[in-house]
């Protein structure tokens, strides 16, 4: 019975606490990270001083780099165990947040720092829209239609995202291109506030109606899978149930990783896992910023490299929740798309208006093609029958360009 079922996941009972050296295990990359903040805000100034070796910048960004995902796993792992505690949507919408907060954090920084990169806002966003609407979704429906050929999804929600995500983009990314008030893809003062506030309003419209009036939306369907009609027979049989109708299953509990803690514990340790991230972007920032000029890379790159940061953790779980069956977890893929852009633009925007710092917003004519394909092919894999094998092989298809 579905009450029963609901009633029997609020009522789950805690896990058996931990030993000091399992707790240390799991919090292992919260002390990584503090220790390593301590030494580049000490020592790590000279360290930095001179790159002019690249086997010495190469070792200090794979250092960072590390540290830097090890703690972002560690952010999703306590924000997964606060989705536990308060269920959907608002787990999705915790997730979601506290991966982009990496993401604002790090743009941030960058933005407020002495040599400011105008266009590392819009390469981050745009590498993280492609990723997840390209990459993340692509691989989640693939490896869920590998193991169960068709898999049950809740089509409102990921029309609701993409009904936000498409119009925020264009905003956000194709509008700056043809204004002719600057020279460049830019925006004027007053276009700014405009433009961020209008992100602002409908993010904020958007995560309303998430966790009030259409909740259902996204919750993971009820449904569940029929067997096949000779697993279904032998299990009549053997159970003395021949000729009854199939009853609603349950679908399987998520994996919980780490120590369970009380919800308040896990929100201060999330906060604490999340800090080292935010201190550490600035050292990274520089690292890239001289790796990139002394090897001749393209400036996209950085953008690319801070999307794999933040998107690393969040791509795991939405790929181990469609090996469980939960294909409903592809929110987190949808819900990061559409908050670099609700959260990030109008922060970007307030940092460029308030600190006159330049800030480049608009794509050029082939990334604008590539952004309308993707949309285009993730509102028609989300429109009509439950995904299967062959949408993501639909979707993999954008990937090949954007990877040239």
């Amino acid at each position: 019975m579905p009450q029963a079922t609901e009633a029997n996941d609020h009522d789950r009972a805690p896990l058996p606490p931990r030993s000091f050296l399992g707790v240390f295990r799991a919090e292992l990359g919260l002390i990584v990270g503090v220790v390593t903040t301590a030494l580049f805000f000490t020592v790590g100034k000279e360290w930095l001083a001179d790159l002019t070796s690249l086997n010495w910048l190469g070792l200090m960004f794979v250092w960072l780099f590390g540290v830097m995902i090890w703690c972002a796993f560690g952010v999703v792992r306590h924000a997964d165990a606060l989705a536990e505690i308060l269920g959907e949507p608002y787990g999705t919408l915790i997730l979601t947040l506290s991966v982009i907060s990496i993401e604002v954090a790090i743009l941030a920084t960058v933005m407020l720092g002495k040599t400011p990169n105008p266009t590392l806002p819009r390469e981050t966003m745009f590498a993280i829209l492609m990723i997840v609407l390209n990459g993340m979704v692509g691989t989640v429906l693939a490896v869920g239609g590998l193991r169960y050929v068709q898999q049950q999804y809740n089509l409102q929600g990921a029309l609701a995202y993409l009904a936000v995500i498409t119009p925020l983009a264009f905003i956000a990314l194709v509008v700056p291109t043809f204004t002719e008030s600057t020279a460049g893809p830019t925006l004027q003062t007053q276009q700014a506030i405009v433009f961020g506030t209008m992100t602002a309003l409908l993010y904020g419209a958007f995560l309303t109606i998430q966790t009030t009036r259409h909740r259902t939306f996204f919750l993971q369907p009820k449904l569940a899978r029929k067997p096949s009609a000779r697993s279904r027979i032998e299990a009549q049989r053997s159970t003395g149930a021949e000729g009854q109708d199939d009853a609603e299953t349950v679908l399987p509990e998520p994996e919980h990783h780490g120590p369970a803690y009380s919800g308040p514990v896990h929100a201060v340790l999330l906060l604490a896992t999340l800090l080292p991230v935010v201190l550490l972007s600035k050292p990274l920032a520089t690292l890239l910023d001289h790796g990139i000029a002394q090897v001749g890379l393209p400036n996209a790159l950085g953008g690319v490299v801070i999307a794999m940061l933040i998107l690393s953790p969040e791509w795991t779980a939405a790929l181990q929740s469609a090996m469980r069956d939960q294909l409903q977890r592809v929110n987190l893929s949808l819900g990061s798309a559409l908050s670099t852009i609700g959260l990030t633009v109008p922060v970007m925007l307030a940092i460029s208006v308030i600190t006159d710092t330049p800030l480049t917003l608009g794509l050029n004519s082939v990334d604008i093609i590539l952004l309308s394909v993707t949309l285009f092919v993730c509102h028609i894999t989300f429109s009509g029958a439950p995904p299967t094998f062959s949408w993501a092989s639909c979707i993999w298809c954008c990937s090949g360009p954007i990877c040239s």
